[in-house]
């Protein structure tokens, strides 16, 4: 094989993995949730929902994010966007969320972002903070509209299952972790209290014992004493 046609094959090849890359970026796009996991005590965090545009043509007008309501979030904060307008909407709850500060009974049901544009291969973050996140649960599904500038809406709504494919179009989801270990200091193991008992009571007893030793050694030294000068013996 000559180096010219080695180098076309290359390059072939090449041509072939960017055209893969092309085809399948846009395809592995969805509006995701970021970060995608955080503790589950935490409160006030910032979140992105990050939206892409993945028509050639069409630019997004429209963003719609659902909130759940068996899992709900009290409060939301909406960072302003450059170009569009943010509208949430509140469901009062048939059960109230019971806090340290009252009755929680009305939460974030939607927020709904229009006026701007995302341009085609591009994407856009709409930032929001979270007063505080459901403790009940270990994953927040939200369900994402996104309507494009031709009139086409694509619904992110799909929940992943277990053990099967991701979906077409998969819904935003905030995976809810367990609370960091807390940094307060240790309480001291058994066999270390058990030892420093032992400790303890041994050097008690050895303090016993040596004035007990002490009081003996006294006793007889001061006998010796008064039998030296006579005192102690009889006319």
């Amino acid at each position: 094989m000559t180096v010219t046609l080695k180098r076309r094959l290359a390059a072939a090849t090449a041509l072939a993995g960017a055209a893969v890359l092309l085809i399948a970026g846009p395809a592995s796009a969805h509006v995701t949730v970021q970060p995608s996991s955080v503790a589950k005590d935490a409160t006030d965090q910032t979140f992105a929902f990050r939206v892409p545009d993945e028509d050639d043509t069409a630019s997004t007008v429209r963003v719609e994010v659902d909130f759940p309501l068996d899992h709900p979030i009290p409060s939301a904060l909406v960072a302003p966007v450059p170009g569009w307008t943010d509208q949430i909407q509140t469901t009062k709850l048939a059960t109230p969320i019971h806090t340290d500060d009252g009755d929680i009974t009305d939460v974030v049901s939607q927020i709904v972002w229009t006026g701007g544009q995302i341009a085609p291969n591009h994407y856009q973050d709409f930032t929001v903070d979270f007063g505080a996140l459901p403790d009940n649960t270990d994953q927040v599904v939200f369900k994402a509209l996104q309507t494009y500038s031709n009139g086409n809406i694509v619904r992110w709504i799909d929940e992943q299952k277990p053990g099967q494919p991701e979906p077409d179009h998969p819904a935003p989801v905030l995976h809810l972790t367990s609370a960091p270990a807390s940094s307060a200091p240790s309480a001291p193991s058994t066999a270390a209290k058990s030892s420093s008992d032992a400790t303890a009571r041994g050097l008690g007893i050895a303090g016993i014992v040596v004035g007990v030793l002490g009081a003996v050694a006294g006793a007889v030294l001061g006998r010796r004493g008064r039998g030296a000068d006579g005192s102690g013996t009889s006319a």
